[in-house]
């Protein structure tokens, strides 16, 4: 009986033995490189064999506590301004006085400076008469625009103090897919300040539809960090604490979040607010193409290996492209020594330069690779077609004819051509309509409208007559 037993318990001991050698063989540990799993020899990196252990496991306490006291809740103030009512019966009982009404929004910023400057969204603080910024030890400033940018939603405000905690920027190129970050600001409101969620990087180089027609840089990264509105302007940060990005927006069907959020990535923040506190104003290159994605066909016919680059359907006259000797039917695959996957790719890269930078373009071209020398132009504020119509704001305006003012009694104006979708269609603006006045000034071409509308910084206000001849009068916001 004594033998049995003792056999039972070398028998129990030995698979226990030979259970817990399976099991350690098969339990990452720690080694400090990434693994790669491989279903005939278990995780490997190039160097061999890896494993995990619990250290592994993303700990956020560093890189929470580093950046959370650099993220302030912003609180703008709106006031909007009501014009008389034009209404001759409304005006006889009620008068004709125009108004005001003020309202309130909220949003996050980002510190990037111990003496006060903060990056936040530009639509967080577009058309604000007040900004109030609460830092996360609840000392409240009031802060003023030192400028802002709506191709990319970066805006830079400032207060007056000193000696405030920042947070260090990253290369958001250096992202990869599958990473952690958190992202940090005051969703919903004043009640949930610092508010801290974690999810990783989901996606690189993503753009959303633009309905406005209104020029857009649009590169984000997209994450599943809980984001709601209020985290608008708030950080974006890695396991080290550092920012890679401005959170921005969600793609949601009730406004709130559901899964998707995005984020303009610290690279095009950096160079945006590093040219508002050196020039007041960003400095744009242009390269001076009109280009779509490479498709198949286009693979096919040109012999290329992949459909990485870009497809140049027009190059504009007297552009950098043209003078670099870019033609139409290239494809462009790489700028500088960047490999260029996609048009947002392209014009995200072409953003980093400065007017006046030089870099190298690589091109094929009937079967051959061309590197062709590149020297950057400022782009215009507006471009002018060859026709003379402009686009503004969404819509496409030209030169009213004598005939199309005299059919409205007008002596000056410029037409609508066509209204889109963008802030002058929002405002009232139709198909057809011509305006006037801008800001109270007369109006001939479209380049006059352009003109006025900058010297306001805020508010346009036009007048004119619709196409049946009747008057017209609104007025939107710039920004």
């Amino acid at each position: 009986m004594k033998k049995t037993l003792l056999t039972v318990i070398l028998s129990v001991g030995l698979s226990v033995l030979t259970a817990y050698g399976i099991v350690k063989a098969a339990t990452p540990q720690a080694t400090g490189t990434t693994p790669v799993y491989s279903s005939d020899s278990g995780y490997n990196t190039p160097s061999g064999p890896v494993n995990l252990s619990v250290s592994d496991y993303p700990d956020f306490t560093y890189a929470a506590e580093r950046a959370v006291d650099a993220v302030v809740f912003v609180k703008v103030t709106i006031t909007r301004q009501y014009q008389p009512i034009q209404d001759p019966f409304f005006r006889f009982f009620f008068g004709d006085e125009g108004g005001q009404r003020q309202s309130e929004g909220s949003g996050s910023g980002v510190i990037i400076s111990p003496d006060g400057y903060i990056v936040t969204n530009n639509h967080v603080v577009a058309d604000a008469s007040k900004i109030e910024i609460t830092l996360n030890n609840n000392k409240v400033y009031e802060a003023k625009v030192i400028g802002t940018d709506p191709a990319t939603d970066v805006a830079l405000v400032k207060i007056e103090a000193s000696g405030l905690p920042t947070i260090e920027f990253a290369d958001s190129d250096n992202l990869r897919l599958g990473e952690w970050v958190l992202a940090i600001g005051s969703p919903l409101g004043e009640q949930l300040r610092s508010t801290i969620t974690a999810g990783i990087v989901s996606a690189k180089g993503r753009s959303m539809p633009n309905y406005t027609g209104e020029f857009k840089i649009e590169s984000f990264i997209q994450t599943d960090a809980a984001v709601n509105p209020g985290n608008s302007g708030g950080a974006l940060v890695n396991k080290a604490g550092q920012l890679v990005g401005i959170n921005t927006a969600i793609v949601s069907t009730t406004g709130s979040y559901t899964g998707y959020s995005f984020a303009v990535p610290s690279n095009i923040v950096h160079k945006i607010v590093s040219d508002l506190i050196d020039f007041g104003s960003v400095k744009r290159a242009r390269l001076g193409v009109v280009m779509s994605p490479v498709t198949e066909k286009v693979a096919s016919e040109m012999k290329l290996s992949s459909l990485d680059g870009v497809y140049i359907n027009e190059v504009v006259s007297g552009s950098a492209a043209e003078k670099a000797g870019i033609k139409q039917g290239d494809v462009l695959v790489k700028l500088d020594s960047t490999r260029i996957k996609s048009p947002s790719a392209l014009q995200v890269k072409v953003n980093n330069f400065r007017p006046g930078d030089r870099t190298e373009a690589t091109v094929v071209r009937d079967g051959k690779t061309l590197v062709l020398p590149v020297l950057f132009e400022e782009a215009p504020d507006v471009e002018v077609a060859s026709d003379g119509s402009a686009s503004f704001y969404g819509a496409k305006l030209r030169a009213a004819t004598r005939e199309e003012l005299a059919a409205v009694g007008l002596k000056n104006g410029v037409l609508i051509v066509s209204a889109g979708k963008g802030k002058l269609a929002q405002a009232g603006a139709g198909d057809g309509y011509i305006i006037e006045m801008v800001n109270d000034v007369p109006v001939s071409k479209p380049q006059d409208v352009i003109d006025v509308a900058k010297k306001r910084k805020r508010s346009v206000y036009l007048e004119g007559k619709t196409s049946s001849g009747n008057n017209f009068y609104f007025g939107f916001g710039k920004d």
